[in-house]
């Protein structure tokens, strides 16, 4: 029996049975449990926040925040590839790679290397985003030769035994019967369909029940071999260790691996646009996806686009698509609307859900919002309210050792530098309305937008 939850979350390789936290309890993890909820509580300035550039002496490039606040130590790292490594017809392959990579490692088993975990305290876990391979792990101070070593294996050693594999196939199986049933989870999976038709980016990234079902512990080998590589490498390390200890740790788990892997070419892509299909569904909603293409990261209108986007539906209580939709109409409890900058292509989309008999109402009032944007653009009041937003709320992302493990993280897979957290708020301070009219006109006006519905069978 599983002792966890499998999912494309590297939360989700945290989740605790309650048996096993009772179990867990007495092995120290209450203690772990309160100085992580002291972390979560601790505000941290992120002026003084000071961010080391390392090299290993193998030769591992990392950014490390020592922490001595208390006495937890936190590593996040990221590999180029994800699940768009997965080849055709094993769609959901890096997504069990995921689930499985603490399954067992070097000599220990399953059911030895989660009892490890378990014992020393520590978290280990994995995700596959579309463009990137994500790890994290976390520890307390006492812990962390031990807890580098159970990581070193993961990285290094996975074992992809026979049985936790097909015990990881089987929940993720079942998770995907009970999307089957959820409007919000058809929508998505038939929105990137239908956006990227021939593109890697339109496979559904947790697989199919015949491709999860399909797949082996070989194929999983290949797949580990393909995407880890110190090349193209990110690591994050936030806690209470110093360079001089963490370098040599740091290549204890790393630096075995090959310099270079055997990723698949990935293809730049503009999502497909002026399409507009309904998937009927036994439901008392409508779930709703509308969206165009938006802009990738390294866009120079980004940072323009990202604060027109919170004027028009990123603000949760701010934003046009709040007023309009649901304030004003009542047409939904939430909706907003989100830019996704994938590597290899942008897109721009809106998210709601509704009474079916009002879906196209909500749809209409959707576009007449973006056309607003587009032709008019916000007044000054609405572009200064949201620049004091996003500038104020800057700090809130830094607060625990997690959360800044995650940006610095994230600014590393993004190409930004460490001086990004300096410039960003001015850098959203310098946008003008001009700006944010202009980049609205671009990504807004005159594009017929994929529209995706789910819901009962329209009369």
């Amino acid at each position: 029996m599983s002792r966890r939850r499998p999912a494309t979350s590297a939360s989700s390789h945290g989740t605790t049975s309650p048996m096993t936290l009772l179990t867990a309890l007495g092995r120290g993890l209450l203690a772990f449990a309160l100085v992580v909820s002291a972390v979560a509580a601790t505000p941290r300035p992120l002026a003084a926040m000071e961010i080391q550039e390392i090299t290993t002496p193998g030769g591992l490039n990392a950014w490390l925040v020592e922490d001595n606040t208390v006495p937890i130590v936190a590593i996040k790292f990221a590999f180029e590839g994800g699940a768009s490594q997965d080849p055709k017809g094993q769609e959901g392959l890096a997504n069990l790679l995921s689930t499985t990579l603490d399954e067992g490692a070097g000599d220990l088993d399953s059911q030895a290397f989660q009892t490890r975990l378990e014992d020393l305290s520590v978290h280990i876990g994995f995700d596959a985003g579309r463009d990137n391979f994500y790890g994290s792990m976390r520890t307390l101070t006492p812990n962390v030769d031990d807890a580098f070593e159970l990581l070193r294996l993961a990285v290094t050693s996975p074992r992809f035994d026979e049985e936790p594999v097909a015990r990881m196939k089987r929940q993720i199986i079942a998770g995907l019967r009970s999307e089957a049933k959820d409007p919000d989870a058809i929508a998505g999976r038939r929105w990137t369909e239908l956006a990227y038709p021939e593109h890697t980016y339109g496979r559904p990234s947790r697989g199919t029940e015949e491709t999860v079902a399909a797949l082996s512990p070989q194929d999983l080998k290949q797949l580990h071999g393909n995407i880890f590589a110190r090349k193209g490498l990110k690591i994050t390390v936030v806690g209470a260790i110093n360079a001089e200890r963490l370098a040599p740790l740091l290549d204890s788990v790393f630096g075995t691996l090959p310099e270079a892997g055997s990723l698949t070419s990935v293809s730049d892509v503009t999502m497909a646009t002026g399409k507009m299909e309904h998937v009927a569904l036994d439901v008392p909603q409508t779930a709703i996806r509308i969206g165009l293409p938006g802009l990738k990261r390294d866009d120079p209108d980004f940072i323009p686009a990202f604060v027109m986007n919170h004027i028009l539906g990123g603000g949760v209580f701010s934003s046009w698509l709040f007023e309009e939709v649901r304030e004003k109409r009542g047409l939904a409890y939430s909706v907003g609307s989100y830019l996704v900058p994938y590597q290899h292509s942008g897109m721009w989309m809106a998210v709601t859900g509704t009474r079916s008999d009002r879906s196209d109402e909500s749809i209409e009032v959707i576009r007449a919002q973006m056309a607003r944007m587009a032709d008019k653009g916000p007044s000054d009041e609405e572009l200064a309210k949201a620049k004091a937003y996003l500038t104020g709320s800057y700090a809130l992302r830094f607060d625990t050792s997690d959360k800044i493990a995650d940006q610095l993280l994230g600014l590393q897979v993004e190409g930004l530098g460490r001086d990004y957290i300096d410039n960003r708020n001015a850098m959203i301070e310098a946008v003008t309305l001009e700006q944010v009219r202009a980049v609205a006109a671009r990504l807004l006006k005159g594009v017929d937008p994929l529209v995706v519905t789910v819901g009962p069978e329209k009369s």
